[in-house]
Formats: C-alpha cells, structure tokens, sequence
C-alpha cells in the first residue's frame, strides 16, 4: 500500500473506535483513552517508514495524561528502527494481530442468509455481546465506544426470532470497519456471521462505500471466515507495552 492509503486507512481505524482524544506528534496519531479498546489506546504511526525520533514525546503525552504508553506497530523491516528504539526503552511485542482489507461487492455477495441491520444496539443485541466467554467489564466497555462511533450501523442474526450473533460496521472518510463481531457460544457454526458480514456489505454498498477493514487476532479461528469473505491480508501488527 502507498503511504496515503496506509495514513487514510489507520485515521478510519482509530476513529472507528473514538477515543476520547485524539492528536498527532511527529507523523503519529496518539489516540489518548483508557478504555478497553487496544487501538483506542495505542499511538500508530501514519507511515510505515517513519523513524523512531518522536517515540519519546508520545511517551509523554501519555504519561501526561495518567495513562500508559502503548504503540501498534506493524511487522514490517522498515520498522525496524522504531521497535529497536521501543525495545530499548522497555517495552515489549504482544498481542500479534493480522490488518485484513477487502472488497465490499464481495463481502455483500458472502451469503444470503438473513440477517438485521440495527440503528443502534438494543437489549438483545448487548446480551450476546456481554454475554457466556466474553469478559463483561471489557465489553460493557467496548460497546460504549463502539455507541460512540460516528454513523456505525449494528447487525444481528439467529434463530427462532433470538439474536444469537453481533457485529458492528463503522464509516469513516475512505473506509467501511468491521468490529464486535460475536456469536454465543452455542449458537457457533450455523452461519450467522457470515450473514451478518452480508448484510453490513449490502449495506455499505447502497451507501457508495467501496472498501471494508477489520482486524483480527492471529490466534482467532474467526480467520477463515474472514478469508472467505475475501479479506486479504496486508499487514501483521504487534501491541508494544
């Protein structure tokens, strides 16, 4: 990717996540929260050929505001220097998770089971998303930013009139996001985030949006649905904390 579209591109992800403040030093974009949400927390930077000079205000900017340092950084060799200079300065790689990009007439095409589209989370949508195997604090969190994302569109899928499975689709300037994607437990297999992903395509797609991102853990099975969705894979990222 060219440097415009990788700057466009992490500018769409972190206001996905609205952090409570956002500014930029030195070629990075310093998202200042303490909420639950990683990229809502971690300083980015909008080049993957910038150098390691600025690391030590964006230190400080959050320290300044009580908050602990973090930096995404993408596994990329001209990043080197960067992760050298993190590294040096205490903090480590963790957390490895794969930057994934795709088409939106595919994802609409992924399947044609059914599915709704929401314009805000309801009671039922947020029992799935807080609900068995997922840590409730860290949710109840994540849907409170996921509320405060400009324009986000919520689905949901299931059976028998129940909502079994969630996921969000945030709009920023250039991009369509996918986050929150869940389905409970017992309700895994039968198609319901494939119908989901759909339906928040179709949607994005009668709205003139061409591109869609997400991003998802290396460790997550949820990968192989993604791939078939048609996400490819630009680039791996690491949390340093």
């Amino acid at each position: 990717m060219i440097a415009d579209e990788i700057a466009g591109l992490e500018r769409d992800t972190v206001a996905a996540v609205a952090p409570t403040v956002t500014v930029e030093i030195g070629g990075w974009l310093v998202p200042l929260d303490n909420g639950a949400i990683g990229r809502a927390k971690s300083a980015v930077p909008l080049r993957h050929d910038i150098g390691p000079e600025a690391i030590g205000e964006v230190e400080v900017a959050y320290r300044n505001r009580g908050l602990s340092p973090a930096f995404r950084i993408a596994d990329v060799p001209s990043l080197g220097p960067v992760c050298a200079e993190l590294g040096r300065r205490g903090f480590a790689p963790e957390q490895p998770t794969i930057f994934k990009i795709g088409l939106i007439t595919q994802l609409g095409a992924f399947s044609k089971a059914s599915a709704d589209i929401l314009a805000k989370p309801d009671a039922a949508w947020a029992a799935v998303f807080l609900g068995e195997g997922f840590d409730r604090a860290d949710s109840s969190q994540r849907i409170a930013a996921l509320r405060r994302s400009a324009g986000a569109i919520y689905g949901a899928a299931g059976e028998g009139g129940e909502t079994q499975a969630v996921g969000v689709m945030s709009f920023g300037a250039n991009w369509a996001g996918i986050h929150g994607m869940r389905t409970a437990p017992a309700h895994r297999g039968k198609g319901h985030a494939g119908a989901i992903l759909a339906v928040l395509g179709r949607f994005a797609r009668d709205r003139g949006v061409t591109r869609v991102f997400l991003q998802v853990e290396e460790a997550n099975p949820a990968r192989r649905i993604y791939r078939r969705a048609g996400f490819k894979p630009v680039w791996r990222y690491q949390y340093w904390r």
